[in-house]
């Protein structure tokens, strides 16, 4: 399906850091498709990922001092918001941290990379003349986004202060689980991380749309991925396996399976 708007605290865009580059070229082109488009910036170079010629999202390659900061391959979500300035201001108000920005990219739009009080990463956007992702709802682009942390109250008191979100408690398999909602429009969710998940910091897990889950997970491992979470029904939702990419960044897969 093609987007041609986003809304206040909607999901917009999708943007990989990799510490290795052409790893992450290989694996997600041939798992999911993608076209890659290299664009020149100051910085580098800015990889754009497609679908018949249509942005869904982008990846770029670690500079050398964030890598020896410590910085490892990961996903970042981006939000749509009206106006990143006035935003930045709730996000300071409740407890959240400015990591980058806010800053131009050229004409396309404003944004600034945020942490949560619990430590969980995200990016604002304000488009210009870029929307951000523009296909969604179909098979190889991002259909849901999940906050895992430790303090849902928290998180419940910042995002819809920062984002002007909803929230809606559901049980999910006999675990409490919280659905965001921008209106109506259900665009992610929470879950409280237990013991079982040891040291591991709160974070924003991406969830990609696909038709088979159990083929994806067959076809990640043989482009030298990990399957960390195999196969798995939600009921009444679909099917998930949680992804190890080869060059160490997370994310999810679904088979949609509504109302089955």
């Amino acid at each position: 399906m093609n987007v041609d708007q986003y809304f206040q605290g909607q999901p917009c865009w999708v943007e990989l850091a990799c510490l290795d580059i052409n790893s992450c070229k290989s694996f997600y082109s041939a798992l999911f498709g993608w076209e890659i488009i290299d664009m020149p910036v100051p910085q580098g170079t800015y990889s754009m990922l497609a679908i018949d010629g249509d942005d869904i999202g982008a990846m770029y390659q670690l500079p050398e001092e964030m890598v020896a900061n410590g910085d490892t391959t990961q996903w970042t979500v981006y939000f749509a918001v009206e106006n990143l300035d006035s935003t930045l201001v709730d996000v300071a108000g409740a407890g959240g941290t400015l990591i980058i920005g806010p800053h131009d990219v050229g004409e396309a739009g404003r944004m600034a990379i945020i942490q949560d009080p619990e430590g969980a990463r995200f990016a604002l956007w304000q488009a210009k003349n870029h929307i951000g992702a523009k296909r969604a709802a179909e098979p190889n682009t991002l259909c849901w986004v999940e906050l895992a942390c430790r303090d849902p109250e928290l998180a419940k008191k910042f995002y819809p202060h920062v984002l002007s979100w909803g929230s809606r408690a559901t049980n999910m398999q006999g675990m409490d689980y919280t659905e965001w909602q921008v209106g109506a429009q259900d665009v992610g969710g929470m879950l409280v991380m237990t013991e079982e998940w040891g040291d591991m910091p709160a974070h924003w897990m991406l969830y990609f749309t696909v038709e088979s889950c159990d083929d994806k997970a067959v076809q990640v491992e043989q482009l030298g991925g990990t399957v960390c979470v195999p196969p798995t029904d939600i009921p009444n939702v679909g099917r998930f396996a949680v992804i190890n990419d080869p060059d160490g960044g997370l994310f999810s897969v679904i088979e949609l399976r509504m109302g089955n």
